[in-house]
């Protein structure tokens, strides 16, 4: 008897430790978020750089997970509402940038990140460039969910002065805040006071999207220095790119100090494909189009011990992803009255897992946007002309005069090539049914009639 005793004491430990080893980690995480405006794909040395020297970036990626295909949108206040809600722009209307005062944001009646990881415990707070709305209180981030504040909201702020068209954009909880200094090290001091001074109870949620490496090209001289072979506005992204690399090494060392970094799962992203002088090789395109290099980001995700180290994961996400994977890591509730289209994607980032996706979806407007099926991707553009800003590729030779269409095999063609559409017709006119599907019912923009998107 007491041979079976011990034998049953011994399962009895046995099995929950393999239930809390299958239902994911026991303690609430960190998160950091890093969203970098205007990255290129290739600028970072994890990626392929070689001209910039990102050693910070760089050992953070090699110790977790590259994630060589995850999906962005083309311009930046698209990607901060898919974070922010998991939710595509077909439900928000967030297809555009939203300019400086514009009578619009992300919907109110939309829950954001920083709303359920609050209702699941955490501590909030964003410090850098919000870019979801400013022209009420309502639209701004400590109503959105944020417990703390600090930085800008519009985009293309200057990086000394803190203003946008002559106007001071720089706040503290969303109160005006004038504070002498470069945007990129004012944005990394915040962050880092916020880890000293964490709650000791509760666990940070740390949004920190940085405004560089977006226009005015600017950068203290001193950054400068370490690159004489590049000049013009490369030398100074290669500088602005530089200060970011140190104000990431900064904020980690901080999670060091404050004894927080094994328990801290940090997310590194651009917001959208690089503009020049951007690199974006070898995809084609940049910022602003829904060709990879405008619609691929730069990333990584890193966790010590949880997210197995010196991955590179080709499988799809999108960045609605990290919505419903963080508030599942979180312990939160994704009951809400709000479709989401983000998938879990922990599996995938920690077990092998392919892709939750049957189909990504990449959008401009409801008229003109990319589905990736697998390794295939279909482009339907509203028309042959490339939008303002864009250096968008028709191929004539295959483009019907009212509706173009675009088919690429990504596995062999990542630069966008090869257009196949002829060539493969079933298959395209399958995708295009299902982004058909997918842009159903798709909201309107929430720009208002007059108004454009354009920063």
């Amino acid at each position: 008897m007491n041979r079976w005793m011990t034998i049953f004491a011994a399962l009895w430990v046995i099995v929950p430790m393999q239930l809390n080893a299958a239902d994911g980690p026991t303690q609430k995480p960190n998160i950091v978020f890093f969203l970098i405006d205007d990255l290129g794909y290739a600028d970072c040395g994890f990626n392929g750089g070689t001209q910039i020297e990102t050693p910070n970036i760089d050992e953070l990626a090699g110790g977790g997970a590259i994630l060589e295909s995850h999906y962005v949108q083309p311009v930046c206040s698209p990607t901060r509402s898919a974070l922010m809600t998991g939710r595509y722009p077909t439900r928000t209307g967030v297809y555009t940038v939203v300019r400086p005062h514009a009578k619009w944001g992300l919907p109110l009646q939309e829950r954001t990140l920083a709303d359920a990881l609050r209702e699941a415990g955490y501590e909030t707070a964003i410090t850098g460039k919000w870019h979801l709305g400013e022209f009420d209180r309502a639209y701004l981030p400590t109503s959105r969910g944020f417990d703390h504040q600090y930085g800008h909201y519009f985009g293309a702020v200057d990086y000394f002065t803190h203003e946008r068209d002559g106007i001071h954009d720089w706040y503290r909880d969303d109160n005006e805040h004038k504070e002498e200094g470069y945007s990129t090290h004012l944005v990394a001091k915040e962050a880092c006071r916020l880890i000293a001074e964490k709650n000791k109870i509760k666990p940070l949620f740390l949004y920190v999207p940085f405004n560089g490496v977006h226009s005015p090209m600017q950068v203290p001289e001193s950054y400068l220095a370490p690159y004489p072979a590049l000049s013009g506005p490369r030398q100074k992204l290669a500088g602005m790119l530089a200060a970011v690399d140190e104000a990431i090494g900064r904020i980690v060392n901080s999670l060091d100090k404050a004894g927080l970094r094994e328990n801290t799962l940090i997310v590194f992203s651009s917001d959208n494909g690089g503009p020049k002088p951007g690199e974006n090789t070898p995809l084609s395109n940049y910022k602003g189009t829904i060709y990879e290099g405008g619609v691929r980001g730069c990333a990584f995700t890193n966790w010590p011990g949880k997210i197995p180290a010196g991955q590179r994961i080709q499988e799809p996400m999108h960045v609605i992803d990290w919505y419903p994977t963080l508030v599942t890591l979180a312990g939160g509730s994704l009951a809400q009255k709000q479709a989401i289209d983000g998938k879990d994607v922990w599996p995938m980032l920690t077990q092998q897992a392919p892709t939750p996706h049957e189909a990504i979806l990449s959008i401009k407007s409801p008229t003109e946007a990319a589905i990736r099926v697998g390794d295939w991707k279909l482009i339907s553009h509203a028309s042959p002309r490339a939008s303002k800003g864009s250096k968008v590729r028709v191929n004539k030779q295959t483009a019907s005069s009212s509706e173009p269409i675009e088919l690429y095999n990504l596995a062999t063609d990542i630069g966008e090539s090869n257009n196949l559409a002829n060539s493969e017709p079933e298959r395209a006119a399958a995708m295009k049914n299902r982004l058909t599907e997918l842009l159903d019912g798709a909201v309107p923009s929430g720009v208002p009639s007059g108004e454009d998107g354009n920063q």
